[in-house]
């Protein structure tokens, strides 16, 4: 009986591990994407695009660019609403993927 609670054990651990870190990662992405737009990097390089594009995809359509949040105006208004949208995203995320770990984990 000892032997099936941990293997049982040891899959939540496992699976609390890799939600935690997926979400890590989307967050990670939001934040890099941010720093990107924040800095004016070139967006015809291609792993500047593959960011942006992967933060497009783990917005969730909350944190979208095209309908954020917060929209700021003024002369760097794109910038500001990239850094809000974002990183309110990626805050959202560690938050969910703690909350997640905390409930998988034993």
């Amino acid at each position: 009986m000892a032997d099936v609670r941990s293997s049982g054990t040891a899959v939540r651990v496992t699976l609390a591990r890799v939600l935690w870190l997926l979400c890590a990662v989307c967050a990670s992405v939001l934040a890099i994407a941010a720093l990107l737009i924040a800095v004016d990097a070139e967006r015809t390089n291609p792993l500047v695009e593959l960011v942006l594009d992967l933060a497009d995809g783990v917005d969730l359509g909350v944190f979208d660019l095209d309908n954020p949040i917060k929209r700021f105006g003024g002369e760097n208004g794109a910038k500001t609403t990239a850094l809000f949208s974002y990183g309110i995203g990626a805050v959202v995320y560690l938050v969910v993927g703690r909350i997640l770990d905390r409930l998988v984990r034993p």
